[in-house]
């Protein structure tokens, strides 16, 4: 389907454009740049991630008693949406705005469509890269996002935060974003609702990546952002479903989106072929500095640590082409644990499953939040991605162990940070190789022919030796010199997860799942 320009300057003028109009017309408009390998190159202002502190959900009927509220579920009146609805309405009416009609949800049952309005060329291509193009006859009421990236909003006026605000209707099935020019804001929204939706047909939504082998086997990578949920799925050996978000229906897993979405910091062609690859003539990179010649610098994070690439499917080769897999046979939870003591994988049982799914434990490695800072620091976020599920977790938690339990599914903890010490004080970062070595591991099911010894504390059952990866590696205790400081930082983080666990009201054998202090 072709994308729409109005000029509403003067008189309609509407006249069908590709996407290489739309690059276009973003360059003869100065919204971006072209890079030397062809990519459209763009900046987001002082906004460089989503702005969590001005998300909004519409309080009605609809979302009273159905939304989590609180600091990430965050209420406004109808009355003050419809108000702030109509200003920016009115403030594009005197701008060129682009449009199309386009898509979420790869399964058919669940897909919901989405009329897409945007001041800026580039943010139209960005949808059309990662939502789906190829839309069916769904039986779902269609959403509308209309993205006024300039027009500045009032907190005295429009009963928002800042200068900005991304509004949720649930009711009028309607996504409103003022005073950002960051892309992702518009991906996130159209997520939050599908993870809202689709549990009233028990699906799981999932903040995850997902990838199939030649064998027909399908796994799923859980992870909040730098965690490696992109990085570990683009796996030239085996078929990429999607980087991002997913749902596990009754017929197994299906993509949200119709694209990727990568993290660019420290991008290598030797580490992520497949990404490096895909980042060309119609990708979208957002906030990639450019050296003299054109070519985008990966390791220089002077405008963001949480710098991106946005390319359809179409730019990986290998790839399910109907963007869906089978149920999984392997979960992956991955996280990042920078103070040194979590094994690089460990085999959970499914009450310890749904205790580490609760939890979300990792650290934020160039956040994509405004605000987070540039440090990398601890956090658990429920879900693996509470910013985006406004249900109560305990929704989404019991849709996790009924699937696992129903498939008889395999879940892994897979640490991606550090070991050794902890980090900026000794610690060294697991290689990418070695994580890729862990993760062929358990989607090929070699894991579960090795030997599993128990982690004392964590009670998580680790195995022995592993191909690809050193012995010495596998018990975290035997990468510390010092015992003691392994002990202490280990106290540390399972005092964390403790104090993190009280705001959850689950079954005793979950809540016993976790680690405990005997150290």
């Amino acid at each position: 389907m072709q994308a729409m320009a109005i000029n509403t300057k003067t008189e309609i003028n509407s006249h069908s454009l590709t996407n290489e109009d739309l690059i276009q017309i973003a360059l003869t408009s100065h919204e971006g740049t072209l890079a030397a390998n062809g990519a459209l190159c763009v900046t987001t202002g002082p906004r460089t991630g989503r702005s969590p502190n001005d998300r909004f959900i519409v309080d009605d009927n609809t979302t009273h008693n159905t939304i989590d509220w609180g600091n990430v579920n965050k209420p406004i009146n109808a009355d003050k949406f419809s108000a702030l609805w109509q200003r920016a309405s009115e403030y594009l009416a005197n701008k060129q705005t682009f449009s199309d009609y386009l898509a979420v949800g790869a399964d058919s049952q669940y897909q919901v469509p989405v009329h897409v309005t945007t001041e800026f060329a580039w943010h139209l291509l960005f949808c059309r890269n990662l939502f789906l193009r190829n839309v069916t006859a769904s039986k779902q009421k269609p959403w509308t996002i209309l993205n006024a990236a300039t027009f500045k909003t009032s907190p005295e006026r429009d009963g928002v935060h800042s200068d900005a605000a991304v509004m949720i209707n649930f009711t009028e099935h309607k996504i409103l974003i003022c005073g950002t020019e960051y892309a992702g804001e518009m991906k996130k929204a159209m997520f939050s609702v599908l993870n809202y939706k689709v549990t009233d047909a028990e699906v799981l939504p999932m903040h995850s990546s997902a990838n199939v082998g030649d064998d027909g086997r399908t796994a799923i990578f859980f992870g909040l952002s730098g965690t490696g949920k992109t990085t570990l799925s683009a796996d030239p050996k085996r078929f990429l479903i999607g980087d991002d978000e997913h749902g596990w229906g009754e017929n197994g897993v299906f993509n949200f989106e119709g694209g990727c979405y990568a993290k660019c910091i420290d991008l290598s062609e030797e580490n992520e072929p497949v990404i490096w690859n895909a980042i060309r003539h119609g990708t979208v990179i957002e906030n990639v500095v450019l050296d003299a010649n054109g070519n985008p610098d990966y390791h220089d994070t002077s405008l963001t640590q949480n710098s991106r690439a946005a390319y359809p499917l179409e730019f990986i080769e290998k790839r399910e082409l109907d963007n869906k897999g089978d149920h999984p046979s392997a979960i992956i939870f991955l996280t990042c644990d920078l103070y040194g003591v979590l094994p690089p994988v460990s085999k959970l049982s499914h009450e310890q499953a749904a205790y580490y799914f609760l939890s979300g434990y990792t650290a934020k490695v160039g956040s994509t939040e405004v605000g987070a800072g540039d440090g990398i620091q601890p956090t658990f976020s429920t879900c693996f991605g509470a910013p985006f599920f406004p249900r109560p977790a305990h929704v989404y938690a019991d849709l996790l162990i009924k699937k696992i339990d129903a498939h008889n599914c395999p879940v892994y903890l897979v640490n991606t940070g550090w070991h050794g010490g902890v980090l900026d004080q000794g610690g060294k970062r697991f290689s990418i190789p070695t994580t890729r070595a862990i993760v062929d591991a358990i989607v090929s099911g070699d894991i579960l022919s090795s030997e599993f010894t128990t982690l004392p504390n964590f009670n998580v059952q680790i195995p022995t030796s592993l191909a690809g990866v050193a012995d010495e590696l596998l018990d975290p205790r035997s990468t510390w010199e010092n015992n003691a400081d392994y002990d202490r930082n280990a106290e540390k983080l399972i005092r964390a997860f403790n104090d993190n666990f009280k705001q959850y009201s689950v079954a005793d054998a979950i809540k016993h799942a976790g680690p405990t202090v005997n150290l």
